[in-house]
């Protein structure tokens, strides 16, 4: 079964992904920085309104994905206040000035998490070697790559979408995302075929998911 997993960047959208055909929900907040840590206490009012599966974004600010020492003690203390939580996991990625993918830091993120799974999000789209990037998210331990290919979105990347879909196996999820619509879902599914999709469910500028287009994604991808 293809699976669905829509991209949530305030309370009202992932209300909507919680009564939909939706596997998945990535609840973050601030869509004009493309995502950050949602608040605790939205968090919470999701919880006791889904039952679906729930990842955090953990991203102290929008801009590039390296860090000071300050934000990275930010998003250590968020993985830890939030893992207590009734969630299933976080998403996050930090790269070093040069966008390479930062081993140590990620390392440390990933072994605060357990026993909560981890995502690698589109920061792997910042590097610049395909299978290096690859093999390294893998041993760090995550379990799915969030990812449009090296593109900016997954049209322009669904080659190397496919390419990654291919060396990953099943050692990891390779998750196509970023303009990802009712539109191109079969287009994108063909080429790909990967097993998780990944889409905001955004069709106009009210920044808040539409029903109908989550639940036409579940239907095409099936």
């Amino acid at each position: 079964m293809k699976k669905i997993e829509i991209a949530c960047f305030n309370l009202e959208s992932a209300l909507v992904a919680a009564i939909s055909n939706a596997d998945r929900i990535e609840f973050c907040a601030d869509a004009h920085l493309g995502g950050t840590t949602p608040k605790k206490e939205d968090i919470k009012t999701l919880i006791s309104n889904s039952d679906k599966e729930l990842m955090i974004m953990i991203r102290p600010r929008g801009g590039d994905f390296n860090y000071t020492d300050d934000e990275f003690e930010l998003m250590k203390n968020d993985i830890l206040t939030l893992k207590s939580l009734k969630i299933d996991g976080f998403v996050f990625g930090i790269l070093k000035e040069n966008n390479e993918i930062d081993l140590e830091r990620n390392q440390i993120l990933v072994e605060l998490a357990k026993p909560l799974k981890c995502a690698f999000h589109r920061a792997f789209d910042r590097t610049s070697d395909l299978e290096n990037s690859l093999e390294q998210v893998i041993n760090l331990g995550f379990k799915t790559i969030l990812t449009s290919g090296l593109s900016s979105n997954v049209n322009e990347g669904k080659h190397n979408l496919k390419k990654l879909v291919e060396l990953a196996g099943n050692r990891i999820e390779i998750m196509p995302g970023g303009g990802l619509r009712s539109s191109n879902l079969k287009e994108i599914h063909s080429i790909t075929n990967a097993n998780y999709f990944h889409s905001s469910a955004l069709v106009d500028d009210s920044g808040i998911s539409n029903l109908e287009e989550i639940n036409q994604l579940k239907t095409l991808i099936n």
